[in-house]
């Protein structure tokens, strides 16, 4: 399921700026291969930050992961002079997926979705210790 779509980011943006970046043939039509690498770029981006704490892909995507989504997508189909309101989208965007990696923000779950044992559970495997009170009972110190 994707994380947001071209009929999100026209919401968002308007259909004038979709067009003015993603019809790069200019037949007045947005390109969907320019519109599918700007989507699919900004859901890596997410996941990137997501899996550290979420097992993906999500069951459903919760509505913060499509606005993130849209930001995202903004941001890489305005190649050069990016309007100053879609910086601030994106850098919000990615401030907001660092505390999601961090734990500040959790998404919320739908319902028999697990998070990951990326989550914060480490399990750790070791050999029992050599050295112990009884092991070193008759060493005397120099």
């Amino acid at each position: 399921m994707p994380y947001a779509t071209l009929d999100d980011l026209i919401e968002r943006a308007g259909q004038r700026e979709i067009l003015d970046t993603a019809d790069r043939d200019k037949d007045g039509v947005a390109d969907a291969d320019v519109i599918a690498s700007a989507l699919a770029t900004a859901e890596a981006e997410i996941n990137g930050y997501a899996a550290t704490k979420y097992t993906l892909p999500f069951v459903e995507v919760p509505a913060l992961v499509r606005n993130w989504t849209v930001s995202l997508a903004r941001y890489y189909l305005h190649r050069s002079k990016r309007p100053e309101l879609v910086k601030e989208d994106y850098d919000n965007a990615i401030s907001q997926l660092q505390d999601v990696a961090a734990g500040k923000i959790t998404l919320p779950q739908a319902s028999g979705e697990t998070p990951s044992l990326a989550s914060g559970t480490y399990l750790i495997s070791a050999p029992p210790p050599r050295f112990s009170r009884r092991a070193l009972q008759g060493f005397n110190e120099c």
